[in-house]
This record gives structure tokens, sequence and C-alpha cells, in this order.
């Protein structure tokens, strides 16, 4: 334990004389996985060289590679009643949300200006704030141009896949070889109660009709996709009383249908967003109703559990949203881009890389060595790269994860509200929220924590840990869960 570590970042610092604020990286998760449990030696080499580097589409990933949305897309041709785009507003993280509408000049500038300052980026995405494809003109105006400029960035889309079947072959065309696709039903009985409208063919449908031509032509969309070999994920929003216990159908349906994962998400349905189900009072799940419904679809459609569903001008890494910084009006007026800070941080990936699956190796044994026990559920303070590297007070998200004597996995994160260290004094009502953000886990592991946030966990039953500063998130937890399973033998 105690593994000297200096992030790649912090080394970089120096060098970053004329790049915008650096705001602390709250992203990471720990499972050399791709959406679930698939690495590098469970995949087909192709597919393993097209997901290894993008951050939505492997949990290894995205803990040392960002992704980036520009919002080139506003318009749209569906309504879904969990959806208000928002324009001008920096201060909700969500799905839809921008602070600037782009034009693809604008799009491709800001891309430059990221990659410049962000060596982590691997990805750039068009998820609206309205569709990709509908918007298409835009969507592909951008791609063009930053593919012109920067063939190592990895080019994606999302789309509701009402206008998806008529651009495939464009789609293959551009080399766009990561498609998401947000599907929440594959009954329109229950498409009716998520879509009052949809606009197509110059026509606008509402009711049965409406949810059948959408279901149709997402099904089809995501054949033609998977018979192509593009890599397909599929969001869905869990909206419970609607479509949560419809949710395994719709696992299975997209896995016979080619898609590579299953990314079920919790609606958000805040009043104050202005969203039908925010004002007319549909909740969202629960942590513990969200996990029980993904670990329902487990052995069907691979599933993803490391999404933050970003707003649509996203960048940084998952869990971390620095677009503010990046506005236009920051910009400057001429951006050198020198391609070699990304390739040093490629490299010191890959040395990050092996010695974390080294690591890992061990696992097993460890566990082997432990009295099967009941699961644990373990939260982890973390700043990327899959190790233990952040104070407590400063999270802003727990990753969690589930071990038992068969392994460690991980399975969900807590969002906080904010951080409980405010100004380097901790905030006594935050500090409330954060132990009830953390409700059902039993063990908190950090770098770092004070005297007061250990007292307030372990009053609530939560087992403060920080004895493993900086090491790798999973060997951290499977040591420490065979020693708990060891003393309770011992204590028998």
């Amino acid at each position: 334990m105690g593994l000297s570590f200096i992030p790649f970042d912090a080394l970089l610092q120096p060098m970053r004389t004329d790049a915008p604020p650096q705001l602390e990286t709250t992203g990471g998760c720990a499972s050399s996985s791709c959406g679930s449990s698939a690495g590098a030696d469970d995949l087909d080499p192709e597919i393993w060289e097209k997901v290894k580097d993008h951050p939505c589409y492997s949990e290894e990933a995205h803990h040392y590679f960002a992704r980036m949305h520009v919002a080139v897309a506003p318009a749209c041709n569906i309504q879904c009643n969990y959806c208000n785009r928002k324009y001008d507003c920096a201060n909700e993280s969500r799905p839809g949300v921008v602070s600037e509408r782009l034009t693809p000049d604008q799009g491709a500038r800001k891309v430059l200006a990221v990659a410049k300052s962000v060596p982590q980026l691997s990805v750039l995405g068009i998820a609206g704030p309205g569709d990709a494809l509908y918007d298409w003109r835009h969507t592909k105006a951008t791609f063009d141009q930053v593919a012109k400029s920067h063939t190592d960035l990895k080019l994606c889309l999302s789309t509701n896949g009402l206008s998806l079947p008529d651009h495939v072959d464009e789609i293959v065309d551009m080399n766009i070889d990561h498609v998401t696709i947000t599907i929440n039903m594959v009954d329109p009985e229950i498409g009716v109660r998520i879509y009052p409208w949809i606009f197509y063919r110059n026509k606008r449908y509402s009711g049965s009709e409406a949810a059948r031509i959408l279901h149709e032509r997402q099904m089809l969309g995501l054949e033609m996709l998977s018979a192509r070999k593009v890599l397909v994920k599929i969001n869905s929003v869990m909206i419970p009383g609607v479509n949560d216990a419809h949710l395994t159908q719709v696992n299975r349906e997209v896995k016979a249908r080619g898609a590579f994962l299953h990314n079920i998400m919790p609606l958000i349905s805040d009043p104050a967003h202005g969203t039908f189900y925010g004002l007319n009072g549909q909740r969202g799940p629960t942590p513990q109703e969200l996990k029980a419904t993904q670990d329902a679809c487990e052995g069907g459609a691979k599933l993803m559990r490391h999404c933050r569903q970003c707003r649509a001008d996203a960048v940084g890494m998952l869990g971390e949203d620095r677009g503010q910084e990046f506005k236009l009006d920051l910009l400057p007026d001429a951006i050198d881009f020198d391609p070699t800070l990304r390739d040093a941080y490629r490299d010191h990936v890959a040395e990050q890389r092996g010695a974390h699956q080294n690591a890992k190796a061990n696992i097993p044994a460890v566990l082997a060595s432990a009295t099967a026990g009941k699961p644990a559920l373990i939260a982890v303070a973390t700043k990327g790269e899959g190790r233990i590297n952040q104070h407590f007070g400063h999270a802003r998200e727990f990753q969690v994860y589930e071990v038992d004597h068969a392994g460690v996995r991980f399975v969900g994160h807590r969002k906080l509200d904010d951080n409980y260290c405010q100004g380097g004094f901790g905030e006594e009502i935050m500090l409330t929220s954060v132990v009830t953000a953390l409700a059902g886990v039993d063990a908190v592991f950090c770098a770092k924590i004070g005297h007061c946030p250990k007292d307030a966990l372990a009053a609530a039953g939560i087992k403060p840990v920080d004895e493993y500063a900086y090491e790798f998130i999973e060997t951290a937890i499977a040591d420490f869960y065979a020693r708990a399973q060891e003393n309770v033998v011992t204590t028998a």
C-alpha cells in the first residue's frame, strides 16, 4: 500500500502557459472492461481497437480519456416527455442543455482549442442539443472539417433513430464507427406514454402511430448499422411506472439486432427543468431501483454503468464538465495546435494500463483466500486513472463497486449536489447530503478524510477508509474485502 504516484496531468501544468484555467477532474472509475466485463482479452482485436480509447464505450478508457460534444445540431424531429432543450444555460447538467449553439466553423475551431489544452481528448461527439441526424447538414459539415485536422479523434453521434436509416451509408463512408441510439421501448403502447409526437416525412404524427413508426425506424437503423460493423450503444431512460419493467425486453431485442452496449439511465425529472414529466410529478428511479433493473438485464446486451448523462456541449473526462472554459469568447484568436502533448499522454496511458492490468492479475488469488460472504458495496473518491486519488471533501461524485468472493465489479456512481469541502472548510449541511447520497454503501475509500466526516459516516454505518491512498481501486477493494472476511471468521 501507499504507492507513490504523480498524475500525468499534474506534470503537464507548467507546459500549459496559454491554456484556460484548469478545473479539478472528478471523473474516473475502475474496471478493465468494455461496457461491462469485456476487455482486451475478451474482444475481437478489431473491436478492441475501436473502443479502447473511447470513454463511453469502455469503462477502462474512461479512467484516462476525455470526450467533447459540440452543439451544432439544434433541430429535432420528436418530442420526449423527459426533454426540454435549454440554451445559454451553464447551471444544468443533463442532455439537451447547452450554453452556446455553434455553427460548423465555430465547432471545428472549438475542437482545435480543446485538443490543444486537453491531451486526454480522444472522442468528438455530436449529441444535439436536437438530433444529430435530423440536423445532418450541420453535423456532417462539422465532422468533415474536424476529420481533416484531427485524424486521431474518434467521431461519434447520438440520435433518436427516426432519421437513422436514411444516413447509414454516409455514416460508414465518414468513418463514424460509434453511434448511440436512444431506445426507450419496443412496444408502441408504452411509447405513447413517452413521445407526444414525431415529425416524419414532412408530416406530424402522434399517439400509437407515432410510437410505431419510431420503433420500426429505430430497429431498422440498428440492424443496418450492425450489418456494417458500426458499434452501436443503446441509451434507455428508466421511467418508473412507465417503462422500468419493460427494459429487460428492450435489452433482449436490441441484443438480437446487434447492439454492442446497453446504457440504462435514470430519468432526470426536476420540475425546475420544465419537462412534461418534471412538471407532472413523474419521479426518477432511486440508485437501488436503477441497479436492480440493470442487474435484471445481465446476460443480455452488455451493460454500460458509467454514463454521466452529459450536456450537449460537455468537455472533459466523464464526471466533469469543463465546457465553460472553452466558450467562444474565451478562445484565442490564433490556435497553434501541437500534437506532441497528446502523443506523450498516450505513452503515459499505455504505461499506466500495463501497471493496472498487472496489479489486477492478483485479485482472483486474493479473493480466493477469503471466506465467501455477502457482497459489499464500496464507494470510491477518484479523479481518474483507476486510482483512489481524491480527498473525500473534494468529491462531486463517488464511483460504486460491488465486491464478493467472485470479483470486483463497477456498478454505478452517486452524484452529489456539491462537494463537502468549501474553501478549505467543511459544510455541515453538505455533509448530511453526502451521507444521504451514500445510503446502502458499506465503505467509502478516499485519499484523505477529516475527523468530522469520518464520524458522520461511521454513525451512518459506513466505514471510512483512507489507508489505500493512490492505489488501484479494484486491488484495494479486493484486499479490504478479504481482510474483512478474515476478521469475520476470526471473531465468529
